[in-house]
C-alpha cells in the first residue's frame, strides 16, 4: 500500500477496532455526527448515538462493505448516549460488542451485545458489565482462548474517577462496594485536576481485566504500568504517558500495548512478556494528525501490519466529525516499530 487510504469517505466513522474473522478484514468503529454541542473538556460534542461495522476483503484495492447500523443506544436499557469506543471478540462461535456508553446518571460504563455473525446485528444484555467504568474497551483473546479487556480514558472517560485500581486481585473497598476494587474519589469538578497536577507523580494508569465464560469481569481490574527503561513508572508530565483509546495486539510471542496520548496527539507503544504486563515503553507510533483525538487498531491482513486510525481533514479540522484512515506498519528486525508521520 503506498501511503494513506481513507477507508469510508461517505460517512463520518473513527476509533476503529479491526479483527479478521473467516479471512475477511472487519472494523467497528464510533459513528460521528454532528449534534450542535460546544466544544468542552469532557467530550460533550462527541454524541455518537450507534455502531456500524464495515468489512472487507480486499483492503488496499476494495471498497467497504457498509453491514448497517448493529446497535443503537435506543436498544441499550442503560445507557443514555455517548456511544463510544467499541470493540468484538469472538467466543465459542457467538460475537460479544463490548463498547462504553454514559448511562442516565452521567457515568460510562461498559456494556456487552451478542450476535451470532461478526457483522450483528447485535443484542445488548439489560445491564452494563458488572464493576465496569470508563471507556475505550479493548478486547483481546490471547493464543490460549483467555480474553483480556484493556479500558480506560481520562478527562471525559472519567478513569480519573477511579483511581487508585486494585494492586493485583486484592480489592479497595470504595463506594461502589469491594468486587470491583475500586474507589471513588469525589466530586467531579476535583477529579479532573488530579490528573496533571503533580507533572512529576506516577501517571494515572489505564486498566486491565481478565474475562469470565459469560464475558463478565473475573477479577478486579489491574493497573497497566507502562515503565521507562529504567524500571519507572511513566509521570503525568511525560508527553507519552497514557489518556485513552488501549489497543493489543501480540508480534513474535511478546505483547504490545498502544495507545493514545490525548493532549499531546500522539500514537505510542511499550511491550511486555505477559498480557498483564509491566510494559516497557519504546516510542511513538504516529506523530500528531488534523484532530485532537487519534485513536487506533494494529492487525495483520493477508500478510502485512496495518495501522487502522482516524483524522479530520474531510470535516476541515471539525474535531467531532473523523474519517477512517489506514496505512501498512512496519517492524524492524528488533521488533520495533517505525514510526509513520501523522501529516502526510
Amino acid at each position: 500500500m503506498e501511503g494513506k487510504k481513507y477507508l469510508y469517505p461517505s460517512d463520518y466513522m473513527a476509533d476503529p477496532s479491526v479483527h479478521v474473522y473467516n479471512d475477511r478484514l472487519y472494523i467497528y468503529p464510533s459513528h460521528d455526527w454532528d449534534a450542535g454541542e460546544c466544544e468542552d473538556d469532557d467530550g460533550g460534542h462527541f454524541q455518537m448515538r450507534d455502531y456500524h461495522v464495515l468489512s472487507f476483503d480486499d483492503l488496499e484495492n476494495g471498497q467497504a462493505t457498509d453491514h448497517g447500523v448493529i446497535l443503537d443506544v435506543d436498544q441499550v436499557p442503560w445507557a443514555e448516549k455517548q456511544m463510544w469506543d467499541s470493540d468484538v471478540v469472538e467466543k465459542d462461535g457467538k460475537y460479544y460488542l463490548v463498547f462504553s456508553a454514559k448511562g442516565y446518571d452521567g457515568v460510562f460504563r461498559l456494556g456487552l451485545a451478542v450476535a451470532d455473525k461478526p457483522e450483528g446485528p447485535f443484542i445488548p444484555q439489560e445491564h452494563p458489565i458488572r464493576g465496569s467504568f470508563s471507556i475505550d474497551p479493548c478486547v483481546f483473546k490471547d493464543e490460549d482462548g483467555s480474553i483480556y479487556t484493556y479500558f480506560g480514558g481520562l478527562w471525559g472517560g472519567q478513569l480519573q474517577w477511579w483511581q487508585p485500581l486494585a494492586q493485583g486481585n486484592v480489592p479497595i473497598p470504595g463506594k461502589y462496594g469491594d468486587q470491583n476494587g475500586l474507589i471513588d474519589l469525589g466530586p467531579a469538578a476535583d477529579r479532573k485536576t488530579q490528573i496533571f497536577a503533580k507533572p512529576d507523580a506516577p501517571a494515572l494508569p489505564s486498566a486491565v481485566v481478565k474475562m469470565s465464560d459469560d464475558m463478565q469481569f473475573a477479577e478486579a481490574p489491574r493497573q497497566v504500568l507502562i515503565l521507562d527503561k529504567d524500571g519507572q513508572p511513566l509521570k503525568a508530565g511525560d508527553p507519552h504517558r497514557f489518556f485513552e483509546a488501549s489497543w493489543m495486539h501480540k508480534y513474535q510471542g511478546k505483547y504490545y500495548f498502544s495507545y493514545s496520548t490525548g493532549d499531546s496527539h500522539f500514537l505510542c507503544y511499550a511491550i511486555g512478556d505477559n498480557p498483564y504486563g509491566p510494559f516497557t515503553y519504546q516510542g511513538v507510533i504516529m506523530t500528531p494528525v488534523v484532530g485532537w483525538t487519534t485513536h487506533h487498531a494494529i492487525a495483520e491482513f493477508k500478510g502485512k501490519w496495518y495501522l487502522f486510525h482516524h483524522d479530520c481533514v474531510p470535516s476541515n479540522d471539525k474535531t467531532w466529525l473523523r474519517s477512517l484512515k489506514v496505512c501498512e506498519l512496519h517492524y524492524n528486525p528488533d521488533g520495533t516499530i517505525q514510526p509513520i508521520e501523522g501529516l502526510d
